[in-house]
């Protein structure tokens, strides 16, 4: 109900008005058929978790990386956004154009190829500047964890061999 209310909303907004743009297609349907939507938990070591919000229009966006520790690549890629049909369209983008990615290869995507792929209009490049933050937010993550894991096994691996 709540969704079918959303959608003719959305469809009632993209038509257009004199002098108005609708959004285009890219968006609408990454905002209708929005992919890879989801969460992983966030306590594992292999999942990153990016979580940015932009406080002038009350975006939030949840991001999630699951990697491959041997290859360094990321093979799965989860979000949740609470914010506008951009915002989601961007999101959904993004988990799509990472799979597969290195992070290295995903940590240099900028804001301006999601907004030049989805043909987002100036007003709202805030929400390709999300999803790039919260693709770097979950790399971060990811090492941080990575790092710690590594730090403790060290630790473990020393106590066991002084024991």
């Amino acid at each position: 109900m709540l969704r079918t209310t959303l959608t003719q909303s959305f469809r009632a907004i993209q038509r257009p008005l004199s002098g108005s743009r609708a959004y285009h297609q890219k968006v609408i349907d990454h905002y209708e058929n929005p992919r890879n939507v989801g969460s992983f938990p966030k306590t594992a070591t292999d999942v990153g978790t990016g979580l940015v919000g932009a406080p002038a229009c009350g975006d939030v966006m949840k991001l999630q990386i699951k990697v491959d520790d041997a290859t360094g690549k990321i093979v799965d890629v989860k979000f949740k956004t609470f914010g506008c049909g951009s915002a989601i369209a961007s999101s959904s983008f993004m988990t799509e154009r990472v799979r597969g990615m290195t992070l290295e290869e995903a940590g240099k995507i900028k804001n301006t190829e999601i907004a030049k792929e989805l043909c987002l209009p100036p007003v709202k490049l805030h929400c390709s500047m999300l999803a790039e933050d919260a693709i770097k937010s979950a790399i971060k993550d990811y090492k941080s964890k990575r790092l710690n894991k590594t730090a403790t096994s060290s630790t473990e691996s020393a106590a066991t061999a002084t024991a």
